[in-house]
């Protein structure tokens, strides 16, 4: 999956570090990533040089150094995020892609980094002023923590928990497409856990209300950070409960749901997502029992 580095490892504890000319910056306008598409397609993120001399072309006078964030540290290289809105860069090999065009691309290390990067940037963003008072917020001097200085509030990353749901019936897995959505491959049913809720009934209730049927034998797989939507993905199978394979759609939810043989599953492992993981592990037979 995406978490599992090609090489190298996620050095994710906060520091206090200065920008190097080679240090990649995230920066962002709205929902879009700056970054550079090469020849082969693989996407690479700008440097702190590229960053500064765009600035410095532009007279962006609010471009300084404090105003870049460190966040981690991957493959030997330090990843920064520039906390304001960025313009568009006098390099023009440069673009802005939408943050959902990330698992597109090819190196698992990058796209894991820049995921991640875009976790933060988003949180950081979101939590420039204190949501309690309104006063401008503060960087904790020891952890990675947003800090109000009027009322002491204290603000941490956000990370959202939901599931992805394998349901089997026998030797056949229920697929599903999203609707009214841009990402129309299959996928499973998927949804975030609610407040007071176990990840077991967030499982049986999103299958219920999006496919209306009852499952058993929940069972445990794997997990994914998953950065794009700041969220932790909990991976579960579980059974169908009964015979029947009598679905209820949710259509502002859901495009289409079927339950396909093991041997025939429309859709194969990509190497990035918890989801296309358990497909393969079902095709295989290798899901938790």
């Amino acid at each position: 999956m995406l978490q599992d580095l090609e090489y190298g490892r996620l050095e994710n504890e906060f520091r206090h570090t200065a920008p190097v000319a080679t240090a990649k910056v995230v920066c962002a306008q709205g929902s879009r990533l700056l970054v550079r598409r090469k020849e082969d397609d693989t996407l690479v993120l700008p440097t702190y040089a590229e960053v500064m001399a765009w600035a410095k072309e532009k007279g962006w006078t609010h471009w300084y150094e404090n105003e870049v964030q460190y966040v981690f540290r991957m493959q030997e290289e330090d990843y920064f995020i520039w906390m304001g809105e960025a313009g568009a860069p006098a390099d023009t090999s440069f673009c802005y892609e939408p943050a959902m065009t990330l698992r597109q691309v090819k190196s698992k290390n990058i796209c894991y980094a820049m995921m991640t990067a875009w976790h933060l940037f988003d949180w950081y963003r979101s939590n420039r002023f204190c949501g309690r008072c309104g006063a401008k917020t503060k960087h904790d001097e020891k952890e990675r923590m947003m800090r109000c200085p009027e009322c002491n509030n204290m603000i941490f990353p956000k990370i959202a928990p939901s599931v992805i749901v394998g349901v089997t019936h026998g030797d056949r897995l229920l697929l599903s497409k999203y609707a009214n959505r841009s990402y129309t491959r299959y996928g499973m049913i998927a949804g975030f856990t609610e407040i007071g809720e176990t990840v077991e009934k967030t499982v049986q209730r999103e299958v219920m209300e999006e496919v209306g049927l009852k499952v058993k034998n929940i069972r445990y797989y794997k997990t994914q950070p998953w950065g794009v939507t700041g969220g932790l993905l909990l991976g579960y199978f579980c059974d169908l409960d009964g015979e029947g394979e009598d679905i209820t759609l949710d259509r502002e939810e859901l495009a289409m749901a079927e339950f396909f043989p093991r041997n025939n599953l429309p859709a194969h492992d990509d190497g990035i997502s918890l989801t296309r993981e358990m497909m393969r592990m079902f095709e295989e037979g290798r899901e938790p029992k």
